[in-house]
């Protein structure tokens, strides 16, 4: 290894063979990531908890692991973060709220924890959240405010914002987000990493999401490859998410290198009804040129559905004004703004108008599983603005539009439940970066992994400059 080289930049498998030849080990590339978090969590607000003694615990049973030749696989001693959503023993799950009581007991490991801490992760610690992850940004009460890395003027997105801006400053190569109408997809374009929400159920969870079916869980990474290597392990079964799907036991780095040669992509620039930003437009106009340029076969068609932004809020603030209800008056009076608000909306829907919402999600996602069978990927920009100013809970009028209309790439694939992923493709004039969204029809995640890959080996993707002063 270069002397010059920081672990802490470095992909999870890059870690991996490192370790395998000895020339790095975990307990060192922790010390790295560790040097990294201390001196940026402080002012980006990536991690809302952290367990050092459980990482450095970690660290040295996974050394020990690889030098005895006995390593559990690719993530053996991979450091890691959990988004603070996700139970995580010895570690409070606060999800972003004053509500929370982190004084209880926390001896349950949710389904990805568990796989991940069975392959030998270290894990990090917690990733910040807007409270109960209700928005598209992140800050809240409990935890503040997490900055971009790029532009710490700028919001990272959210809901796993804090997941997201770990990745881009080199806090852990690999964190766990959740996606629930783009949280993990808006985030990671903003921040410039890979980010990838796979086909509904095929990650286990536990306890389910109060938003239904819409919620995902998925990686963000440094690069394709570790992506498909934690997916490898987080799709393993747990029998607590009765939604999961069978057993998969594909190894998904298996045709990342297989290209776009004959592949037929659908180009959507705006699926028939979206506003974007010119310079976002630009970028992903050039971007699947390239994906024409490695062989892709590249039609632009718009996939034929109206904007189903009505269907994605209302079946959100259903979810909110659920959770309400789990409260007491004294926690409901001490909830974000933004939370309150989605609930009063919620409560707004009767049980009719919910029912016609699922009627109109069923034919949405009928639709797109037909227009699938056409073509192997449909490709759009992931996000339709670059990252917007850090604003205050409660600064914004909370309808529709205000909490996700500039987000119109996002929320129609929760709602169908195809994977989909963003990779970044380029940079604004202010520097700050765009992303490329690459849609597969439903339980072809290897295919969006190939694609992104192809894409990945022709425009490598740039790291924020403030990792490299």
């Amino acid at each position: 290894m270069n002397d010059s080289t920081d672990l802490a930049d470095l992909p999870a498998h890059r870690l991996a063979s490192l370790y395998r030849a000895g020339e790095a080990s975990p307990v060192e590339a922790l010390a790295a990531v560790q040097a990294r978090i201390d001196r940026f969590n402080d002012e980006y607000k990536a991690f809302v908890h952290l367990d050092p003694g459980g990482a450095a615990a970690a660290a040295r049973a996974s050394e020990a692991r690889w030098q005895a030749g006995r390593a559990l696989g690719p993530l053996d001693g991979v450091p890691v973060s959990i988004k603070d959503l996700i139970l995580t023993r010895g570690m409070p799950t606060l999800r972003g709220s004053r509500t929370v009581d982190e004084k209880q007991p926390w001896d349950v490991d949710a389904p990805v924890t568990a796989r991940l801490r069975e392959a030998g992760a270290v894990l990090l610690g917690k990733t910040a959240t807007p409270e109960f992850g209700c928005k598209g940004e992140t800050n809240s009460p409990r935890s503040g405010y997490t900055r971009n890395p790029w532009n710490r003027d700028r919001t990272p997105g959210g809901s796993s914002g804090g997941a997201a801006a770990a990745v881009a400053l080199g806090m852990g190569p690999i964190a766990v987000g959740t996606d629930g109408a783009g949280s993990v997809r808006i985030p990671a374009a903003f921040c410039g990493n890979y980010g990838i929400k796979p086909s509904f159920g095929r990650v286990p969870a536990y306890p389910l999401s109060p938003f239904g079916t819409v919620a995902h869980l998925g990686p963000h990474t440094l690069d394709v490859r570790d992506a498909a290597l934690a997916l490898n392990v987080m799709k393993r079964p747990d029998a607590r998410d009765w939604h999961s799907l069978p057993p998969n036991d594909d190894d998904y780095t298996a045709t990342l290198e297989d290209g776009l040669k004959g592949l037929r992509v659908a180009w959507s620039p705006t699926l028939g009804y979206a506003r974007v930003d010119p310079e976002v437009a630009a970028a992903c106009e050039r971007a699947v040129r390239t994906l024409a340029d490695l062989g892709a076969h590249v039609e632009q068609v718009d996939p034929g559905f109206e904007d189903p932004l009505e269907i994605t809020t209302g079946l959100w603030f259903i979810g909110s004004w659920t959770v309400w209800n789990t409260l007491t008056p004294e926690q409901q009076a001490v909830t974000d703004p933004d939370f309150r608000a989605e609930a009063e909306l919620g409560s707004r829907l009767s049980a009719l108008h919910v029912s016609q919402l699922n009627v109109r999600r069923g034919a949405l996602g009928s639709h797109m599983r037909q227009f699938m069978l056409g073509h192997d990927l449909l490709v759009t920009p992931s996000v339709a603005v670059p990252a917007f100013e850090v604003r205050p809970p409660g600064s914004m009028a909370m309808t529709p539009e205000a909490m996700l209309g500039w987000t119109p790439f996002s929320y129609p694939f929760n709602l169908t439940q195809q994977p989909a992923c963003t990779i970044p493709c380029g940079l604004t004039g202010d520097g700050l970066p765009i992303g490329l969204q690459f849609v597969g029809p439903m339980f072809r995640d290897d295919l969006v992994l190939r694609a992104a890959r192809a894409y990945e080996t022709a425009q490598p993707v740039a790291r924020p400059p403030v990792t490299r002063r």
